[in-house]
């Protein structure tokens, strides 16, 4: 019998998933994934080449493997297209083996347009999205009028319903937000002549994992941005538009929850977050900095500068509740390489009163002051490194301290970008 697992990003994302579901994928027949929009990127490193994929799952780029976009994704058909475009020029065949559902809703120009207009109007009080229109697609979903992919496939259906979405959007665009109108003929067009390669893509991606569970396949399931960005958990309103937590991964399928076998917890090894919003243990000064540029840690959608700071176990054994994580994968431990002394918020002070948790809320979190614990840090290079025992000793205790703070076992550790470079405690699948 198969095995399906989880990859759930702890923080508020880019902690490093791409690389892992790559790595995770030698031992599945299948990827899926389940929320989020052509916002996230996932970076992975193959020998010297380097690919970021933007929609389509991270397995894609092993041949054997199956690709899947389920319905709790919104989709851009110009954006999936140009992204297979890439993959195919990289000599990388991708139509033959990825299945979209039919019930994604449409990434069109004018939620484009709305999303920039609002970003624009906000200023300073922004919530620092992409302005890749995923949120106005969300929207349109929740207010029963978005216009999904099966959509497309009927012309006539699919002009008669976009007449009033448009004029509805314009109306607010025009009136409301004073920027130009988005086109309806040119919007109609443009779209419909993409129907034609979308179409023999388009399967029951619920059914079809259905049955690779009756053949026995083992599936990895993959969201994107980090459970802290959860449209109902994160730091609201600084968050994303959908539920990016493992239990997501059900109703963004088609699938039972009794289907999702073991969820494994991305954490890395400090924190980021991109975009704003509040981050308690935000470093301003050098450090920060030294980190971000050791980190590499710029956007791989966006190029936007990540913020840095230590690692927030309060924030981390929140997201592990609500995401029922079962083991937890280091990554990025590499950037800490050097530093004389690593510092760990283990609690925080609100009032003059001590929290465990991260509460729920930018208001709240805001308010949280960092209570820190001091380790030693280790002076050699943990970079490639492929057994724990390999590792420094401090470098060790460090991944023992994250340990015996959250009460959750490491599984995996991620030393570099290559698929190699991983350290295996304990494999998800078996």
């Amino acid at each position: 019998m198969g095995k399906n697992v989880v990859v759930i990003g702890t923080q508020w994302g880019d902690e490093g998933k791409g690389k892992v579901v790559d790595w995770l994928t030698e031992h599945a027949q299948g990827v899926v994934r389940f929320q989020g929009g052509h916002n996230a990127g996932h970076t992975l490193v193959i020998g010297d080449k380097k690919t970021v994929l933007r929609l389509i799952p991270s397995g894609i780029l092993r041949p054997n493997v199956y690709a899947y976009i389920g319905n709790g994704v919104v989709l851009s058909p110009s954006a999936l297209l140009q992204e297979i475009g890439e993959l195919e020029r990289a000599g990388i065949k991708v139509r033959s083996r990825l299945a979209l559902s039919p019930a994604c809703p449409l990434v069109l120009p004018y939620h484009v347009a709305l999303d920039q207009a609002r970003e624009t109007a906000m200023g300073e009080t922004k919530i620092g999205t992409t302005g890749r229109g995923i949120g106005p697609a969300y929207e349109d979903k929740i207010a029963r009028r978005a216009l999904r992919v099966q959509d497309l496939f009927y012309p006539d259906r699919f002009a008669a319903k976009l007449l009033p979405l448009l004029d509805y959007h314009n109306f607010v665009l025009t009136q409301y937000f004073k920027c130009e109108p988005v086109p309806y003929q040119a919007t109609l067009d443009a779209t419909l002549e993409l129907a034609p390669q979308v179409q023999p893509m388009v399967a029951d991606v619920a059914a079809l994992i259905q049955l690779a569970r009756q053949r026995g396949d083992s599936l990895l399931f993959e969201g994107a941005q980090g459970a802290l960005l959860d449209i109902d958990h994160g730091t609201y309103p600084y968050v994303t538009s959908s539920n990016c937590l493992a239990g997501a991964a059900a109703p963004g399928t088609g699938i039972g929850p009794q289907l999702l076998d073991y969820v494994l917890g991305i954490v890395k090894a400090y924190t980021t977050r991109v975009g704003t919003g509040p981050f308690p243990t935000e470093l301003t000064e050098d450090i920060g900095a030294g980190l971000a540029k050791r980190g590499n840690e710029f956007g791989s959608v966006t190029g936007r500068p990540r913020r840095c700071g230590w690692l927030d176990i309060p924030a981390l054994k929140r997201s592990l509740q609500l995401n029922g994580v079962d083991g937890l994968c280091i990554t990025k431990l590499d950037v800490l390489d050097g530093m004389p002394t690593i510092r760990v918020c283990t609690a925080y002070t609100v009032a003059g009163k001590r929290l465990d948790l991260l509460p729920s809320g930018a208001e709240a979190v805001a308010e949280c002051r960092p209570i820190y614990e001091d380790l030693p840090g280790w002076s050699e290079s943990t970079f490639g490194v492929d057994t724990f025992d390999a590792l420094p000793a401090n470098a060790r205790a460090y991944l023992r301290c994250i340990e015996a703070l959250t009460g959750v076992p490491i599984a995996m550790v991620s030393t570099g970008p290559e698929r190699d470079e991983t350290i295996l405690v304990h494999h998800p699948f078996h």
